[in-house]
């Protein structure tokens, strides 16, 4: 198996979405093998929720060269785990300087958690929950940061009680999970080919 950074050696020619920063092997590997590809695993469903919302006022870029510590903090994204924590916890995480530390984003990823439980015990999975909105159906569409079913999707999960759900947070995981492919036309991973 190929290291990031031998992968970014491999396909440097490669046409790449805009967005991502060629000399930072693990975001051209984030791109080329995640990003846009279609996700059904509760488990990485809920990490890649969990580091949206923490992706908030700052760099997908950011979040991404700290996802290893998070995962390490975050007890590898287990949700009844995160559900259960308390001050004691939020407090030791904000002293840890290899993930985001904001309070606010620490709380509203205990609550998410809770959330994220209740959701799959009412439709089996996170997967079987996000797809009573779309079908199953992949949007194709890309310079967008929101669209009707971020919007519908938001709002739902704010109503059950998650925070830092907002619209274009949630369009952004969407892209990320592969409900939306937002791959640019020029790029290598364009749906039915580049231009």
């Amino acid at each position: 198996m190929l290291t990031e950074a031998a992968m970014c050696d491999r396909l440097p020619s490669l046409p790449r979405c805009r967005w991502c920063n060629l000399r930072n092997p693990r975001y051209v590997a984030y791109h080329d093998r995640e990003w846009g590809v279609p996700c059904h695993d509760d488990r990485m469903l809920f990490e890649l929720l969990i580091l949206e919302g923490f992706q908030a006022g700052l760099s997908w870029e950011c979040v991404l060269n700290k996802r290893a510590a998070f995962r390490t903090a975050f007890d590898q994204f287990d949700w009844d785990s995160i559900a259960a924590w308390d001050e004691t916890r939020v407090a030791a995480l904000l002293e840890n300087p290899g993930i985001i530390r904001n309070r606010l984003k620490l709380r509203a990823a205990i609550r998410n958690a809770a959330v994220f439980r209740e959701i799959r015990a009412s439709f089996g999975s996170f997967d079987a929950y996000l797809a009573g909105f779309t079908g199953g159906c992949i949007l194709i569409e890309h310079d967008k940061t929101t669209n009707a079913l971020s919007d519908r999707i938001s709002a739902d999960l704010k109503k059950r009680g998650m925070r830092f759900v907002g619209s274009t947070i949630i369009y952004a995981y969407l892209q990320a999970i592969g409900v939306i492919n937002s791959h640019e036309p020029a790029c290598y991973l364009y749906p039915g080919g580049n231009a």
